[in-house]
């Protein structure tokens, strides 16, 4: 009997988490496509949430490191670093990732990402309540500019990026 009163309890409680609805939109999610030997790369979308919340965390099956970066401007240098207290999303202010901003790095790639290639992302938000919820995004990979022809832009490339 004891089992089945934890089973049952564990059974409402992931029955709860997974019905917990991720308060955001997500628009144009795509991915840069590599060239070969290009072992990261970066995801992009426009995020629009309905009730202030942040984005805390970053998956993605495709990638052994998956974080959330900023790229910025320090005295004439960009700068990338990691975002680690996550991304604010004030509710009904569009939050773009996009290069040469906040993004989503994949690292550590475990193929190539070709241009057409559906990229599944998973992010993880938490609301102000402290409560979380995931939201599957597909992500189309897609070159930018020439990509699939030219080595990746200044600062695309994280091969050396140690953590």
């Amino acid at each position: 009997m004891k089992h089945l009163i934890i089973s049952t309890l564990l059974s409402l409680t992931a029955s709860a988490w997974a019905q917990v609805p991720a308060n955001v939109d997500v628009k144009d999610a795509w991915v840069r496509a590599t060239v070969a030997q290009q072992k990261s790369t970066g995801a992009f979308m426009q995020l629009n949430a309905k009730a202030d919340t942040r984005l805390v965390e970053v998956r993605s099956p495709i990638a052994g490191v998956v974080e959330l970066h900023e790229m910025a401007m320090d005295k004439d240098v960009m700068r990338m670093r990691p975002v680690t207290a996550g991304l604010a999303l004030p509710a009904g202010q569009p939050v773009e990732l996009k290069p040469g901003g906040y993004h989503v790095m994949l690292m550590d790639l475990k193929g190539p990402v070709k241009a057409g290639d559906v990229v599944p992302v998973t992010l993880v938000f938490e609301g102000k309540d402290g409560q979380r919820s995931t939201l599957d995004v597909k992500a189309t990979a897609r070159p930018l500019g020439n990509a699939a022809a030219a080595p990746a832009a200044a600062g695309d490339d994280h091969s050396q990026h140690k953590h």
